[in-house]
């Protein structure tokens, strides 16, 4: 059973708390470091920036609560800098509210990283990022990452080693079967046999739903986690179905009710046998406090947080508080899923498969290897351009 939490004590904490929201990226100590160890670096050169449309094409339809998608569009970045290049990816899920193709591109072109000469100021280069337009996360994370790429190449380290991350500790990603028909479960299942723990894609009625999973379990025995994705209106429907998941050999279940009904939800936390993750609810570092109480962890998604440096802030303030973390993905490249991984060692739970649902990944990067997350010596996030 997971710990159970009283909303009402999190309200005595939280001014000692707020102060985490201020808690520098964990790898800033680490860039000073390695500006100062390149001191070249920063002396008359200029930040560029290109970037170009790409569309993720899935091997299969995916189906969640709400809608389906055969294509992900995102936008490829490329920020350069004294002939070395770091790369980034801006993906645009039709859940990214008022976030597409079209106003990605219009954010993008706003930005200036000319006026930068050293990019090892990254809190410098990402607080002006952030600044130019509320929202837009997507493409800020795109950024985000071909600049953390960029800088890991021009010091000639991965990520995972200049924040002092133990790769070892990298865990198994689940693989994602999206809601579909009886036949397709089937086929599906089949196909993730490489992987060790299964996600199932939930929230629709209590008959399909029941479906998924009996029709998984007809296949295989492995540990399953759980995305509602919001599907569940009723908090007393809600917990049925978590006790009903419990007895079929599922693990842990994301976002079951609406983002905001925090009430209903820490009712179904205290209540619940399985831990629950806040992953719509949890958008960026200030939700985090907001959701203690509500759910034992959070999912985060690099487009949702802007990237790389808010990630660490929030697992950090996550662990501050109690909480469990995950570390999710889109639809996305070995790009985008090549950066997760980099604090994968961090988290309890990874759901970093977003390549392995694509037929043209334009990236090699970070390998999953008997089921888990393996990451390579490469500089920056690790990955080669195709």
């Amino acid at each position: 059973m997971p710990t159970t939490f009283n909303r009402r004590d999190f309200l005595k904490t939280s001014a000692a708390l707020a102060a985490l929201s201020a808690v520098p990226a964990l790898g800033t100590a680490c860039n000073s470091a390695s500006k100062r160890a390149f001191a070249p670096i920063g002396k008359g050169g200029k930040i560029t920036m290109k970037f170009r449309p790409y569309e993720n094409e899935l091997a299969h339809t995916f189906t969640i609560s709400g809608y389906s998608r055969d294509v992900t569009k995102t936008i490829q970045i490329e920020l350069s800098y004294e002939g070395v290049t770091g790369y980034g990816e801006a993906a645009l899920p039709p859940y990214m509210i008022g976030q597409n193709l079209e106003t990605a591109t219009a954010f993008l072109n706003k930005v200036d990283l000319s006026r930068f000469d050293d990019p090892f100021m990254t809190d410098d280069i990402l607080d002006y990022v952030d600044s130019i337009e509320e929202g837009m996360s997507c493409p800020k994370c795109g950024i985000d990452i071909a600049l953390h790429d960029l800088i890991g190449r021009l010091s000639g380290l991965p990520l995972w080693r200049m924040w002092g991350y133990n790769p070892a500790n990298t865990p198994c990603t689940s693989f994602t079967i999206g809601m579909d028909t009886k036949e397709m479960i089937i086929q599906k299942t089949l196909e993730a046999a490489p992987y060790k723990i299964l996600k199932a894609k939930l929230g629709s009625t209590e008959e399909n739903d029941k479906m998924i999973i009996s029709t998984i379990r007809e296949v295989t025995d492995k540990p399953i986690v759980i995305d509602a994705n919001q599907g569940w209106k009723d908090k007393y429907y809600a917990l049925d179905m978590i006790n009903w998941l419990y007895e079929k050999g599922v693990k842990m279940i994301e976002q079951p009710m609406p983002k905001t009904v925090y009430d209903d939800m820490a009712w179904v936390t205290e209540n619940s046998p399985l831990p629950t993750y806040g992953d719509e609810s949890c958008q960026r570092l200030s939700d985090v406090t907001k959701l203690h109480g509500v759910f034992n962890g959070i999912n985060i998604k690099l487009i949702k947080c802007t990237g790389l440096r808010e990630a660490n802030k929030m697992i950090t303030t996550a662990r501050a508080l109690g909480m469990n973390v995950m570390i999710g993905c889109t639809t996305e490249t070995s790009c985008a899923c090549s950066a997760a991984a980099q604090i994968s060692p961090k988290v309890d739970f990874a759901d970093i498969d977003g390549n392995l649902l694509i037929t043209n990944d334009c990236f090699t990067g970070m390998k999953i290897v008997d089921g888990k997350i393996t990451l390579n010596d490469l500089p920056g996030i690790g990955v080669t351009k195709l």
